[in-house]
């Protein structure tokens, strides 16, 4: 599947690869990637701040499911998977912002990292600003809030908070 953008005159639009979309955005070069999921989360963070209706990042299994998360949590608006089964693989996920312009992601942050794996028992997984936020855990069965682990009794690798 590709992906499409509007054209510069705007008149229609253009079919191009997802590696093609990160270099019309100044990626240029597809280099390796220490924390793919800390870099989803910075490319979300830096969207968000110029006002972008939507980003694009690499795919991964990992990231589909943290994207399908963050939308049915109601942080994203939507997310569709670009070139799914190629080398070329990428998500586009569409954001979220309120009536005033203010986005629904109010802030993110990275808790496990790869020179620093953190993992919560059931009961040790934090609350977010009280229940106005979420976090997201990898567990043994997939990839869920926290407040979908602590009800099953599942802990894991606290991968992110949002809020």
């Amino acid at each position: 599947m590709w992906g499409s953008v509007e054209s510069v005159s705007g008149s229609s639009p253009i079919w191009v690869t997802c590696l093609e979309l990160e270099r019309q955005v100044g990626k240029g070069v597809n280099m390796g990637v220490s924390d793919p999921i800390a870099d989803m989360l910075t490319r979300i963070r830096n969207a968000i701040l110029v006002k972008k209706e939507s980003v694009v990042v690499p795919a991964s299994v990992l990231k589909t499911e943290v994207a399908k998360i963050l939308v049915d949590e109601g942080f994203l608006a939507s997310y569709e998977v670009l070139n799914d089964g190629t080398k070329d693989a990428c998500i586009k996920l569409g954001l979220y912002y309120k009536d005033k312009g203010d986005a629904a992601i109010a802030g993110l942050k990275r808790v496990s990292k790869p020179g620093l794996r953190v993992y919560r028992k059931s009961r040790e997984i934090p609350q977010v600003f009280g229940g106005l936020g979420i976090s997201v855990i990898s567990t043994s069965q997939g990839v869920m809030t926290g407040q979908a682990a602590r009800s099953k009794g599942l802990g894991g690798e606290l991968l992110f908070l949002a809020w």
